[in-house]
């Protein structure tokens, strides 16, 4: 009998086109056979769409060479090519190319569909890994498709934006492991998320919704392919932020990467009254995993008042979760030094806490510098309505000191603003607002971080910090 060389040597020589075919079948099965030996199992065969049906919108979708390819249709909402069968914890790994450079895509990961949803035309949701060739560049960022909308824009991973080729194949990767959603682009690492949602679901692949100026173009993915067993997770780079939604944890990648938290849900011996080193004994409590500063007169610290960290901080990363009742308005400051001694709220730099739309000071200072996220009378935060969530839902806020002086804002994740303390800029904005009375105002190398007591009832939790110096 001839060897399998030597035979394909024969078939090619008397029949070329046949040998050409046999060449190729038998290379898609030895490639199979190295996915099955390597524990990964092919999502698309190359030629049919079996194992996946459309659901959502009515943008086509169609098999082109080695590619599933979705259409960009007018007039019909985001449309889903979505496999039939559920997966729980799962590494995928596809090619994306994206025509256009005007709107986006994205795969869905443990998402479901609800067909009885919008009038019985249904609703799919579930969290997705995005792909976006716009300037924005969150390729690979976390969005909860018709549901919390996005948990990690890449304004959280500034590096990763880069990693996207626009017009290209871009390699994607997806682990989806226990409560840990994480992805690459390219074999960047993109986007890192801590949830307890969905163990399981169906994947999905997107063609969004298009105005007419996109009709026709095309989204390509190929070379899908999943695992299930034997799961090994790649390393992350541990100075990854990363964005964990579950109420006062700390994963261990956290922990190891130096994170603590300022709150576990219960107890506060790590805060205590501006005004003395105790707890305050009223206006404060805690209960349900959250720090609440009840409702009083709405003035600035005329109840429990104001409360400090007991630590100071220089260089840090804090995050907090916060939750607003309506027209209600606190703060979160820092590098407060309480040398002042003064008699209302404690002074120092603040991340405002407000109800925009209900709340007065949203259009008292200048240009809105005192709205949500905003440097209090300072600096107005950026007006991108996608970082903000509907009063009385928990919003994650987020404050970065480097070692350089620069700070910068974040709100679910969005960058809101940035700054230099102690620049000419900095110098010249307190020179025009309510701090201009104070020495150096801001410029302390060191301070405490405080929740405000304004007077209205405000919760938070989640507060954890990573000391960077």
């Amino acid at each position: 009998m001839m060897n399998t060389r030597k035979t394909l040597t024969f078939f090619y020589k008397v029949f070329p086109a046949c040998g050409m075919l046999l060449l190729c079948l038998l290379h898609g099965a030895q490639a199979q056979t190295s996915n099955s030996k390597k524990g990964w199992k092919d999502l698309f065969d190359g030629k049919t769409l079996a194992g996946w049906k459309v659901v959502g919108g009515n943008a086509p979708y169609t098999v082109e060479g080695d590619a599933i390819v979705g259409t960009m249709t007018k007039g019909t909402p985001n449309s889903f090519l979505v496999t039939e069968q559920e997966y729980g914890d799962f590494i995928l790994e596809l090619e994306v190319k994206l025509e256009g450079d005007q709107t986006n895509s994205g795969i869905q990961t443990r998402s479901h569909f609800d067909a009885s949803a919008n009038g019985g035309k249904g609703v799919l949701y579930g969290r997705q890994i995005e792909i976006d060739p716009t300037a924005r560049a969150w390729t690979g960022g976390v969005y909860d498709e018709a549901r919390r909308g996005w948990l990690y824009p890449l304004d959280l991973n500034e590096k990763a934006k880069s990693a996207y080729k626009a017009g290209e194949y871009n390699h994607v990767r997806i682990e989806a492991i226990g409560d840990e959603l994480r992805s690459w682009i390219n074999g960047v690492p993109t986007a890192f998320v801590i949830d307890t949602v969905d163990a399981s679901g169906i994947i999905g692949l997107q063609v969004h919704s298009v105005s007419d100026a996109l009709q026709g173009k095309k989204v390509y993915f190929k070379n899908i392919r999943i695992q299930t067993e034997g799961l090994k997770s790649k390393a992350f780079p541990k100075d990854t932020y990363i964005v964990n939604l579950k109420p006062n944890d700390l994963s261990t990648v956290e922990k190891n990467a130096g994170y603590a938290l300022l709150f576990d849900g219960q107890h506060m011996e790590q805060w205590r009254s501006v005004h003395s080193d105790d707890f305050p004994a009223k206006g404060w409590k805690v209960s349900d995993g959250k720090i609440t500063v009840l409702k009083s007169d709405g003035g600035e610290s005329t109840n429990g008042g104001d409360i400090i960290t007991r630590d100071q901080y220089a260089v840090f990363d804090l995050s907090f979760e916060f939750k607003l009742t309506p027209g209600a308005n606190s703060g979160v400051k820092y590098f407060v030094t309480l040398k002042e001694k003064t008699v209302g709220s404690a002074i120092g730099l603040e991340f405002q806490v407000l109800d925009d739309a209900l709340h007065p000071d949203a259009k008292m200072g200048r240009d809105g510098n005192r709205t949500l996220g905003s440097l209090y009378d300072l600096i107005t935060s950026n007006r991108d309505e996608r970082a903000r969530r509907p009063i009385g839902e928990w919003n994650r806020g987020r404050i970065v000191v480097t070692a350089d002086n620069k700070v910068t804002h974040y709100l679910n994740g969005i960058k809101m603003l940035s700054y230099e303390r102690g620049s000419k800029e900095f110098r010249d904005l307190v020179a025009l607002s309510k701090y201009k009375d104070w020495d150096n105002f801001g410029e302390a190398k060191t301070g405490h971080i405080l929740l405000q007591d304004h007077g209205d009832e405000v919760s938070f939790r989640s507060i954890k910090v990573k000391k960077t110096k």
